[in-house]
């Protein structure tokens, strides 16, 4: 019971992202006790997916019900045909049967669902969680589903949305976050949602109701150095300084397997890379070069700390540089070269 309390609470959280993701559509549904016999839930970003198929599979059916009328099959355990010979059955004194195929992307050939996506029996509800990637929207299986059933597409979250995801779902639990914190929780997590999630609710279990997250508060509970990270880094870099710079890199020299040079490289890259449009931008003010980078307005300053420092043709060779090292970091024309000397390497290259 526990979990599909979470759920619920998580579900609270999200409908902000249901516009994009059709989301909050789907589960007003199901909460209204409106059911379709086919759901096919399918995108680069799992979390949306799972939140679906748990509610799906915690909510429909009571304890009794579950017994014989709940199945879930994993897409390379089983068939098309052996998964539709379920699909068929009738539920056995219940409404509903559930059938829920996790990983569908595994499946050999999902488009032979079609003839039963077509006519589907009306006390079955079919639930397909194909993730990682995307159905052909061209193809009759995904038509045929918007005719009997609901689609959602569960979009990837690009890195620079992930710190306004979290200020958003850190709000509407009764927190708040500093952008440092939000920003640093981004970086060391990714964007995995579910991954994101995880961390935050062990803060909103330790925090008190309505404090705010800091950078302490991630550094004592979540164990990211507030002062040696990759946030401080390309901040360091771009105000060239150098003692600070050269602290955080042997900091990552000591800890590598914290700070891999193939993760820390494309965070200092998209950093360049936005200071080089920001040289562009006919209007510099504050909110509009905020929303033209995809940042928060409080780090806008060092942005426009860096585009003093760094010149539109210091870009160019930086951001060459960056990508010289990302291929040396995989193996490339690097034989020995640890990724403790790289940095140091690629660091001072930077900032001279």
């Amino acid at each position: 019971m526990a979990i599909f309390v979470r759920q619920e609470f998580m579900l609270s959280l999200l409908i902000h992202m249901a516009r994009e993701t059709g989301f909050e559509n789907i589960i007003s549904d199901l909460k209204n006790k409106i059911y379709y016999p086919v759901y096919l839930l399918f995108g680069e970003e799992p979390y949306f997916i799972d939140l679906i198929s748990d509610f799906i599979e915690g909510n429909i059916l009571s304890s009794q019900e579950k017994e014989f009328n709940q199945n879930i099959v994993y897409g390379k355990d089983v068939n098309v045909a052996t998964v539709v010979s379920y699909a068929k059955r009738y539920p056995m004194m219940s409404n509903y049967q559930v059938l829920i195929v996790k990983e569908a992307q595994d499946l050999t050939d999902i488009e032979s669902f079609l003839p039963y996506v077509q006519d589907p029996v009306k006390s079955t509800i079919l639930v397909l969680c194909y993730k990682y990637g995307k159905i052909d929207k061209r193809k009759s299986l995904f038509k045929a589903v918007e005719k009997t059933g609901v689609v959602m597409e569960s979009a990837f979250f690009y890195d620079n949305k992930i710190p306004e995801w979290i200020n958003t779902y850190v709000r509407e639990r009764g927190f708040s976050i500093s952008p440092k914190a939000s920003v640093l929780l981004a970086e060391f997590v990714g964007n995995e949602l579910s991954k994101i999630v995880n961390e935050l609710t062990k803060l909103f279990i330790n925090l008190p109701a309505g404090s705010e997250i800091t950078e302490d508060v991630i550094e004592k509970n979540i164990g990211i150095s507030k002062d040696f990270n990759v946030f401080e880094l390309q901040k360091a870099l771009g105000k060239k300084d150098v003692y600070k710079a050269n602290m955080i890199i042997r900091y990552f020299g000591a800890n590598l397997k914290d700070n891999p040079l193939v993760k820390i490289i494309p965070i200092l890259y998209l950093f360049f890379t936005k200071i080089l449009l920001y040289h562009y931008l006919p209007d510099k003010s504050r909110n509009n070069a905020a929303a033209a980078l995809s940042v928060n307005p409080f780090f806008i300053q060092d942005y426009q700390t860096a585009a003093r420092n760094y010149p539109v043709h210091r870009l160019v060779a930086v951001i060459s540089d960056l990508r010289e090292y990302d291929l040396k970091a995989k193996g490339l024309d690097n034989a020995t070269a640890t990724d403790g000397e790289l940095m140091k390497e690629l660091v001072f290259k930077i900032l001279h």
